[in-house]
């Protein structure tokens, strides 16, 4: 009996930095790019002794880095003992102690019983990443090809990931992988998590609707959520936890509290205590259903220049808004507006598709033709117009919101929009179709975004080619955590260029 999950990874467009800190909102989009966790057990029938056994086994397996980690697990405790000599993996680590601590707390005695017998057969977990969350630059180039999304799309899935060599940007602590910024420790501890909860019968995800799934994606978020800032060190603000499960959404943190009262009692409190307390707790954190308007279309672009550490970025605006507390609230507030600004026109924009949808598409496509200095000729009529005034509302939010961050991260001497981002944003923005360009989350080296109109996407691919910049096979997908039927790996693959089997 195996189990398969997934969860996507994400883009926050808005809310970057001001997302951390409550209530203000950030919009972030999930994608199709996910991880999957395989559960499944590690011995097939359980041996005449086993009862007495006051530990299990664990194998993980991670066939992209080519590693397998063995560990013991206390059934008592649920510590886990690493009795193999590959580097350690703390999201999964977390994810299965408090997943299993889950189970406990909240099973009746003849249900723990039953648990009991199934942690005794051993854990045997895989953890596969869609090649969109790994940099495969090097190997596009290794082959002579060029660097577009065909090229991409041509690699096998779950392509082995090449290592870094060398510091990136000079930043102290870089990826040990190249990563693209789609959050794929937050999407792997979320698979991890929605798997073994449905493994050990926690929670059922594989109907997805009604209130009863919807409480199950809740215990899924909590547990996900505690298990990935446990193994961080610190409580981040979970957009990306909360994309993993829940899909795309307009998001407000929780309060830090609700995970810190957890890391006090975590000293002196058994681990399913703790998290019977901590399933107990109003988690207040805010979702408002939200998607790109109809006909729009997400691209994601790796320029190549190296990674950037969100934590160290995060770290000098948290100085900086210390050191001049009134610039920097002056500046935050500016900020959220032009966020709730950019949020208001994109919402507005979907009502008008859905109230008036041809003359919706109608101005879609001929603006997807023409730069936009030209698309208030494609207004004929009073709603056509209304539509391109949305469009050029949301236009002048993300120049706004671009013009801000670049501020900040000149006051807090940080390179939020560096120069070289700067000036691919704005030949982006110059593109026939391009509707918004930014630097997504915390901004810095990963990666820039652009939402397109109508069909312009393929020309933005072969401009940002020219300027050295791959356009991954990104796009959105609202969807979030979800039971698979069968193993990724012997499914068709299917991208929006091309799709590949593997054998």
């Amino acid at each position: 009996m195996a189990v398969i999950a997934s969860a996507p990874g994400k883009v926050l467009v808005t809310g970057g930095y001001l997302v951390l800190e409550r209530p203000n909102a950030g919009i972030v989009l999930s994608t199709n790019a996910r991880f999957y966790a395989i559960i499944k057990p590690l011995y097939d029938e359980l041996k005449p002794d086993s009862w007495a056994w006051s530990w299990t086994d664990l194998k993980l397996t991670s066939p992209q880095m080519d590693r397998e980690t063995i560990y013991k697990m206390s059934l008592k405790h649920f510590i886990l003992q690493c009795t193999s000599s590959e580097t350690r993996n703390p999201f999964v680590e977390y994810a299965v102690q408090y997943a299993v601590a889950a189970a406990y707390a909240t099973f009746d005695d003849a249900k723990k019983d039953v648990l009991q017998k199934l942690l005794l057969q051993g854990i045997d977990i895989t953890i596969l990443g869609s090649n969109d969350f790994y940099s495969y630059r090097n190997q596009i180039e290794a082959r002579g090809l060029p660097l577009t999304p065909e090229s991409l799309a041509s690699l096998p899935p779950f392509t082995s990931i090449t290592f870094n060599s060398g510091q990136s940007n000079g930043e102290n602590s870089k990826p040990e992988v190249a990563k693209t910024g789609l959050g794929s420790s937050a999407a792997m501890t979320t698979a991890v998590v929605a798997a073994l909860l449905n493994y050990f019968g926690v929670v059922d995800l594989s109907s997805y609707s009604g209130a009863q799934h919807q409480e199950n994606l809740d215990v899924v978020h909590i547990i996900a959520q505690t298990a990935h800032c446990m193994a961080q060190g610190k409580i981040g603000s979970g957009f990306d936890v909360s994309s993993a499960v829940y899909g795309s959404h307009r998001y407000v943190r929780f309060s830090p509290e609700v995970i810190s009262s957890v890391q006090d009692a975590i000293r002196f409190m058994p681990l399913e205590e703790v998290i019977a307390e901590v399933l107990k707790c109003k988690w207040d954190h805010e979702r408002t259903k939200f998607s790109l308007p109809p006909l729009m279309n997400l691209l994601l672009g790796e320029p190549g220049t190296g990674g950037s550490s969100t934590p160290s970025m995060v770290g000098a605006v948290k100085k900086w808004q210390k050191s001049d507390p009134q610039k920097s609230l002056d500046m935050w507030k500016k900020l959220s507006e032009a966020n709730t600004t950019l949020e208001a026109q994109l919402n507005l924009l979907s009502k008008l598709a859905e109230e008036h949808w041809e003359s919706y598409k109608s101005v879609i496509y001929s603006c997807s033709m023409h730069q936009s200095e030209k698309w208030m000729e494609q207004a004929s009529e009073a709603i056509s117009l209304e539509i391109v005034k949305a469009l050029f509302g949301a236009r002048d939010a993300i120049l706004n919101i671009r013009c801000h961050m670049r501020q900040m991260g000149q006051a807090a001497g940080i390179p939020i929009e560096p120069e070289s981002q700067t000036r691919l944003l704005d030949t982006t923005m110059n593109m026939p179709g391009v509707l918004l360009a930014g630097v997504p989350g915390a901004g810095g080296f990963d990666a820039v975004f652009a939402v397109t109109v109508g069909d312009s996407g393929n020309n933005l691919a072969k401009v940002w080619s020219s300027h050295n910049v791959l356009a991954l096979l990104v796009k959105e997908d609202p969807r979030g955590v979800s039971i698979e039927n069968a193993d990724p790996r012997t499914n068709q693959i299917t991208s929006g260029i091309s799709s590949v089997r593997i054998a």
